[in-house]
Formats: C-alpha cells, sequence, structure tokens
C-alpha cells in the first residue's frame, strides 16, 4: 500500500499520541513497522507524547513462597575411583573405575582459590554445595583423584586410520 495523504495525517497523529511503530503499523495496515519508523524519519516527526507504556495492573499479587526442598546434611556424589589395574589383551593395563560416595569438599565458591581442585560435589542449588578443594598440581583444574575421572584413555582396540579407513572415506566423496 501507497502512502496516501490520508495514511500519512493518522500516521502523524498516531505518532504525536505516543503509539510505538509496531502499534501505528497495525492500525494503518499494509505497512511495517520498518516502514512507519522509515516514513517517521522522512516527514522529520521528532517531537512526540511520552512513549506508549503497556497496560499493567495496578496491583500484583505477590507469589506464593517457594516450598523448601529438604535437601540432606550432607550431598554425596558417585565418583570413580581407580582399583586395580585390569589387562586388556594386546593392549596396555588400565585401571578400572570403582564407584564410591563422595563425601562434601572444603572449598565453596568463596574460598576456592588457584590451585585448588574444582570438582563439584553436591547439587549447586543447595547450600550444601562445595568443591573438592584439595591441590590440584599439573592435572588442570582438577585434583589427581577427579583428574581420572575427568580425562579417560580411549579404549584400545579402535585404531581408525590405515588403508581401510581411507578407503572408506574417499568412497562418500566419490
Amino acid at each position: 500500500m501507497g502512502w496516501t495523504d490520508e495514511r500519512v495525517t493518522t500516521l502523524k497523529k498516531l505518532w504525536l499520541d505516543g503509539l510505538s511503530a509496531s502499534q501505528i503499523a497495525k492500525q494503518l495496515g499494509g505497512v511495517t513497522r520498518n516502514a512507519v519508523i522509515g516514513k517517521v524519519h522522512r516527514l522529520g516527526l521528532s517531537g512526540r507524547a511520552a512513549p506508549s507504556q503497556p497496560a499493567r495492573p495496578a496491583f500484583k499479587a505477590p507469589r506464593p513462597a517457594r516450598p523448601v526442598a529438604t535437601a540432606p546434611a550432607t550431598p554425596r556424589r558417585m565418583v570413580a575411583e581407580p582399583s586395580a589395574p585390569v589387562v586388556v589383551s594386546n593392549g596396555p593395563t588400565l585401571p578400572q573405575p570403582v564407584h564410591r560416595i563422595e563425601e562434601p569438599g572444603s572449598a565453596t565458591v568463596l574460598t576456592l582459590g588457584a590451585h585448588m581442585c574444582k570438582w563439584p560435589i553436591g547439587d549447586p542449588s543447595t547450600d550444601g554445595f562445595t568443591f573438592c578443594g584439595r591441590r590440584n598440581g599439573e592435572h588442570g583444574p582438577y585434583c589427581r583423584e577427579h583428574a581420572q575421572v575427568a580425562y579417560q584413555q580411549p579404549q584400545p582396540g579402535k585404531k581408525k586410520g590405515g588403508a581401510t579407513e581411507l578407503a572408506r572415506s574417499l568412497r562418500r566423496y566419490i
């Protein structure tokens, strides 16, 4: 639709009344919000009343209080702990993880330092949430025990590569 004199007059009136460009576009019909903004700019309509505010209720009822979840006093998490090495045929010996219940750590978000293990323990939404807090050393952000859980080695024997894998890859593109 084009900008007739009648539509321009309506646009000016609605703009000075404080309606938003999208509200004006809806009332005019057949134009977009951006078309209204462009026309307002070309007409030089800068002065306007206070911007329109969405209708809000005068009183908003307070929300009911959240039910307090009863969390266990000591949050526990299953953690893999290395056990005796397992010998795999045609491969090196790998320690097999054994799961144990982990007790709360010694560090909180506020006390966690640069050289402390950052392994999370518990549910972050509860007050009992902690971090391991042991010295991390050369294992990145974790202590030795948690680094073994976080960084697991790939399984031996599933070596990809070689002539057969190359031929299979090339067949996909031919």
